[in-house]
């Protein structure tokens, strides 16, 4: 009768450690679950803060408090940062170079 009792004990043990570990598993799959959410949510909130730029620009143009030249001057300097953030990326190619 022992040995049959220690089977079913360590049977018993091994359930409960897989549904442990299954449980810990479920957690963990609902946490990045969560992330994932988390971070389309603050995409969201980019999106919509980039959409108020065109109306705010629009407004300070109404107002005077955006000339032309302001403008033209904003756009170079967007132009210059994606220039420099396109070379600081590099190509697949400068890469395999260095």
């Amino acid at each position: 009768m022992a040995p049959n009792y220690k089977w079913t004990k360590a049977n018993a043990d091994k359930n409960i450690a897989q549904a442990k570990a299954e449980e810990r598993r479920a957690m963990a799959i609902a946490l990045e679950q969560e992330m994932k959410a988390k971070a389309q949510e603050a995409r969201a909130k980019v999106i919509e803060a980039e959409a108020e730029v065109p109306k705010a620009m629009a407004e300070a143009f109404r107002n005077g408090n955006l000339g032309v030249l302001d403008y033209y001057k904003m756009q170079n300097i967007q132009a210059d940062t994606d220039m420099r953030n396109t070379i600081s990326k590099g190509t697949p190619k400068d890469k395999d170079q260095k």
